[in-house]
C-alpha cells in the first residue's frame, strides 16, 4: 500500500465505519463488531505511515483545488503523525470501553452514540493529517458538530444546556476568531500551508504578530485557555467515555495540537523566540494552568475535577510552545500522548465506579479501592503519569517541558510548572488514598448503588480490561519514550 493510500484510508476508514455502524443498528452485536473492526483496521493503516515519518519522509495527498493556491490536501509530518497515533490509536480500548459502559449502564440510542464517535475520530485524523490550514479548518468545525450530539447524548434539560455552551463557544471562537486569523495569514502570505520553520517571518512583525497570534489560541477554543474554558466542564453531563473522547482521544487534543502546528509551522519558533510574539500567551497558559488545577481541588464530582485537570494539563502543551524553544516543543508533543494515556485511564476508571456502584461523588468513595482494587490500581497509575512521576509516561513530558522553560526563560516559569505539580498531586492523590486506606461504612442494598464493604465488585469486563491495558500503557510509555522523542525532534530544528 503506498502512502498516499495509506492517508486517504486513514481518513475515509471511520466515516465508512460510521455508515457501517449506522446500517447494522439493529443488529447490537454485529454493530459493535463494526466499532471494533473498523477501530483496529484505522490504526493499522495509520501506523503504516509510521516507519516512513520517523524516516524523514513526508507523505503528501492532493484531493481538491477550491481556489488557485488553495487545496484540499494531506501532509504526514511527526507532529500529526503523533497526534493521529494517538487518536487511532486510543479509539481501541475506548470503542471496547463505550460497548462495557452502554451495556452496563442500559444506555438509549447506542447506535447513534458509535456512529458519531466514529465520525469524531475521522474529523481528528483529519486534523492530525492536514497539509493546510484550510484543510484543518474544515476538518476542525466537523469534529465539532460530530460530538454535538454525544455532548447532547441523554437529551434532558441539563444536556441540552451544555450543548448549547458547547456549540457556542466551540463555534464562536473558531469562526470568530480562527477564521479570522486564517483570512489575516492568506491575506499577508498568499499560503496556508505548513511548512518548516514558518511562513511569517519577514511579513509580518511588532504587535501585529502578537495579535494574530492570539487569534489563533483563543480561536483554537478546543484548547480551553482561559476564559474559553467552560464548555469543557460544561460537558461532563455526557456518558463516560464521551468524555474520555473529549479528554484524551479527539477534542481537546485536537485543540492543543492546532495551536502547537501552528505556532511550529505558521510562525516558527525561531521567528517567536526573536519577536517575543508569544510572550503574552506564556503567561496567559501559565494562569490557566495553575487556575484550573485550583478549581480541581474544590470539586467533590469526580468528572468535574477530572475535568478542571485535563484544562490545566492542556496549558502544559500550550505554554512549552509558547516557550518557542527546542526542548518546550518536544515537551508538548510529548505530553499530546502522555497526557491522553493517563487522562483517558482517570476517566475509565471513572465511568467504571459509577457503572459498579453509582457513585459520582470523591467523598462517597471510602474504602472502594478495596471493593475495585483492578480499577482504582489504574487510577493510581494513570494519576502518576498526570502528576508526572515514574515510573509513568507523563515522567519525560514534564521533563522537556520544564527544559525548555529553563532553556530560554529562566526560574519563573520552571515554577508554574513546579506548582501545578503539586497542585496535581493535591487533587489526584487524596482519592487514591480515600479509596485504599479510608474504611467504607458497609451496606446492604446494592441494587441502589450501596455496595457492601467487602468482597471484589468490579464493573463490567469490558470496562475493566481497557482501563487496564491504558493503564499499562502509562508504564509503557516511560520506558519506550525514546521513539516519541525521536519521532519528534524534527520539529524542533528545520526538519519538520
Amino acid at each position: 500500500m503506498n502512502p498516499q493510500t495509506s492517508i486517504a484510508l486513514s481518513v475515509l476508514l471511520p466515516f465508512l465505519g460510521a455508515l457501517g455502524i449506522g446500517m447494522t443498528g439493529r443488529w447490537p452485536n454485529l454493530r459493535e463488531a463494526v466499532t471494533v473492526g473498523v477501530s483496529l483496521l484505522t490504526f493499522a493503516v495509520v501506523l503504516s505511515l509510521a516507519g516512513p515519518v520517523m524516516q524523514g519522509a513526508r507523505p503528501e495527498l492532493a484531493v481538491l483545488e477550491v481556489l488557485p493556491g488553495l487545496a484540499l490536501s494531506f501532509e504526514v509530518e511527526p507532529l500529526g503523525m503523533l497526534y493521529a497515533l494517538v487518536a487511532s490509536g486510543l479509539w481501541i480500548p475506548t470503542g471496547l470501553y463505550a460497548i462495557g459502559y452502554c451495556r452496563g449502564h442500559g444506555e438509549e440510542n447506542q447506535t447513534r452514540f458509535f456512529a458519531c464517535f466514529a465520525l469524531a475520530i475521522g474529523a481528528a485524523l483529519g486534523i492530525a493529517m492536514a497539509g493546510n490550514l484550510f484543510t484543518l479548518f474544515l476538518f476542525y468545525e466537523a469534529l465539532t458538530l460530530s460530538t454535538y450530539p454525544l455532548v447532547t447524548h441523554y437529551g434532558n434539560a441539563e444536556a441540552r444546556s451544555a450543548g448549547r455552551t458547547y456549540l457556542g463557544i466551540l463555534l464562536g471562537t473558531s469562526v470568530g476568531f480562527l477564521l479570522l486569523a486564517i483570512v489575516w495569514t492568506w491575506q499577508i502570505t498568499g499560503t496556508l500551508d505548513f511548512r518548516p520553520g514558518g511562513i511569517l517571518a519577514g511579513r509580518v512583525q511588532g504587535p501585529e504578530a502578537a495579535i494574530l497570534l492570539a487569534l489563533y489560541a483563543f480561536g483554537t477554543g478546543k484548547a480551553a485557555l482561559m476564559p474559553f474554558h467552560r464548555w469543557l466542564p460544561a460537558a461532563m453531563v455526557a456518558p463516560t467515555p464521551v468524555s474520555a473522547l473529549l479528554h484524551a482521544v479527539a477534542i481537546v487534543k485536537a485543540g492543543v495540537f492546532t495551536v502547537l502546528k501552528v505556532i511550529v509551522y505558521i510562525f516558527g519558533i525561531d521567528f517567536l523566540a526573536e519577536t517575543g510574539a508569544s510572550t503574552w500567551l506564556m503567561y496567559a497558559a501559565s494562569f490557566t494552568l495553575v487556575s484550573a488545577s485550583l478549581v480541581a481541588l474544590t470539586k467533590d464530582n469526580l468528572k468535574a475535577r477530572l475535568a478542571y485537570s485535563t484544562i490545566s494539563q492542556l496549558s502544559y502543551i500550550v505554554l512549552g510552545a509558547a516557550l518557542a524553544t527546542a526542548a518546550g516543543v518536544v515537551g508538548s508533543g510529548m505530553h499530546i500522548a502522555m497526557h491522553a494515556m493517563g487522562k483517558i485511564t482517570l476517566f475509565f476508571c471513572a465511568g467504571a465506579i459509577f457503572v459498579a456502584s453509582h457513585k459520582k461523588n470523591i467523598s462517597e468513595m471510602d474504602g472502594i479501592g478495596r471493593r475495585m482494587p483492578f480499577t482504582m490500581i489504574a487510577f493510581f497509575l494513570g494519576a502518576l503519569s498526570i502528576i508526572g512521576l515514574p515510573p509513568t509516561g507523563g515522567t519525560w513530558s514534564k521533563w522537556y517541558l520544564m527544559l525548555g522553560a529553563a532553556e530560554g526563560h529562566g526560574l519563573f516559569f520552571m515554577g508554574v510548572l513546579m506548582l501545578s505539580s503539586l497542585l496535581s498531586i493535591a487533587y489526584l492523590m487524596p482519592i487514591v488514598a480515600r479509596a485504599f486506606f479510608v474504611e467504607a461504612e458497609a451496606s446492604g442494598d446494592p441494587d441502589h448503588g450501596e455496595v457492601s464493604a467487602t468482597g471484589i465488585q468490579e464493573a463490567p469486563v469490558l470496562c475493566v480490561v481497557p482501563l487496564c491495558l491504558t493503564a499499562l500503557g502509562c508504564l509503557l510509555l516511560f520506558v519506550f519514550a525514546g521513539p516519541i522523542y525521536q519521532l519528534l525532534l524534527p520539529i524542533a530544528g528545520s526538519g519538520g
